[in-house]
């Protein structure tokens, strides 16, 4: 097998155009080596380098690869401690700050209170950034084909030009989600956490195996989370079969399945035919809408082992979440384990290197979609 000439956009999405393509390709493709390379030793210790991380455009896949998919669940895992359903429920649904699990939603209601539609979003928001810099005009086109007809562009972007990921259109559980905002919700965590993870770690003689140890020692997410964790435990018992490992292509957070086993609807249709992805292709669905149509219920008719879905976070309680990564080269890598965790300690992924405009920082964006000029860096 070979490298990949370029990491293409997340779900295959065709918003971009060939500037955009090429601008998300470095992101993408400096991000990989960044988490490769991991943090600067005299900063940060026993977390770099991350030598069984490798990034596709540089590195080829051997014949013996295999893909490993990683599924957690879309509801927060650290509102599972509320006293009942009803209030973690309503805790989830009170604001996007809380959905944490790369899945964020937006909730309609009719005039009687009944929910109407659920939109489900997993985008990552540097892919937005992106977007709106490079093709403005796409990005309000999509804005107003799905969230609103009623979206202006000085809705989407400052005084300055910048595109602005907490818009009025997409901060609430209510009035719509474009893309994710929660703050720990980014690809650039998914990298990180995904490179930090290929690290082995021995600890006095005992190789960490477990989720928890892992990611205490490893510090690469937060630990109460229901992917952090998971997806930490998958890679490295990739890693430690001695393999190489490399998100695949496209690099994103993707739905994986809605399970409505326990679903009741009033005419006795298929609960899971209301259940429809707006955005990305088949195997990499980005965005997911829960809605009836042409029936004389809606969704807040439906019941979930009794109950009438009163919030958006009853759906999500069945909502599974996906990423992908390919292993190679296994029993083959001569990378020795770190006998030490990292230190200093508490080092929760915030966005850091891709915060709201990292794509300027990084140098492939200006304030605006002029990117004319940078042909030759990206190329």
């Amino acid at each position: 097998m070979s490298t990949i000439t370029r990491y293409g956009p997340p779900g295959r999405l065709t918003d971009l155009s060939d500037v955009g393509l090429k601008a998300w390709h470095v992101f993408i493709a400096d991000s990989v080596d960044q988490a490769i390379n991991g943090p600067d030793p005299s900063q940060v210790l026993h977390d770099s380098p991350r030598s069984q991380f490798y990034n596709l455009t540089k590195t080829e896949t051997a014949p013996d690869a295999a893909e490993a998919t990683v599924t957690w669940t879309a509801f927060p895992n650290r509102l599972r401690s509320a006293v009942s359903d009803r209030q973690r429920w309503q805790r989830a649904d009170a604001s996007r700050d809380v959905q944490d699990e790369y899945c964020e939603w937006s909730v309609t209601r009719n005039e009687a209170g009944k929910i109407i539609r659920v939109a489900f979003t997993c985008e990552g928001p540097e892919y937005w950034d992106v977007l709106a810099q490079t093709s403005p005009e796409t990005a309000l086109e999509l804005y107003r084909a799905h969230i609103s007809p009623s979206v202006q562009s000085s809705d989407l972007f400052g005084p300055d030009g910048r595109y602005l990921r907490r818009n009025k259109w997409n901060d609430s559980t209510t009035h719509g989600a474009m893309h994710l905002i929660q703050p720990s919700n980014t690809l650039g965590a998914e990298i990180e956490l995904a490179a930090a993870a290929t690290i082995r770690r021995v600890i006095e003689g005992r190789q960490l195996t477990g989720a928890q140890e892992l990611i205490a020692c490893s510090k690469y997410g937060v630990a109460d989370r229901n992917s952090d964790p998971h997806i930490g435990e998958v890679v490295n018992s990739v890693a430690r079969q001695k393999a190489d490992l490399a998100l695949s292509d496209p690099v994103g957070l993707y739905f994986d399945d809605l399970a409505t086993d326990g679903w009741s609807t009033p005419d006795g249709s298929d609960a899971k035919s209301y259940w429809t992805y707006e955005r990305g292709d088949t195997g990499h669905p980005v965005r997911a809408v829960y809605e009836v149509a042409e029936r004389n219920f809606t969704v807040g008719d439906i019941t979930i082992s009794g109950k009438p879905i009163e919030y958006g976070a009853q759906i999500a309680d069945f909502i599974t979440m996906k990423l992908t990564a390919v292993a190679c080269r296994f029993g083959r890598s001569t990378t020795e384990p770190q006998t030490a965790c990292v230190e200093p300690p508490a080092r929760e992924f915030s966005p850091g290197a891709f915060s709201p405009h990292a794509l300027s920082a990084h140098g492939y964006l200006g304030v605006h979609p002029d990117l004319a000029s940078r042909s030759t860096r990206l190329s």
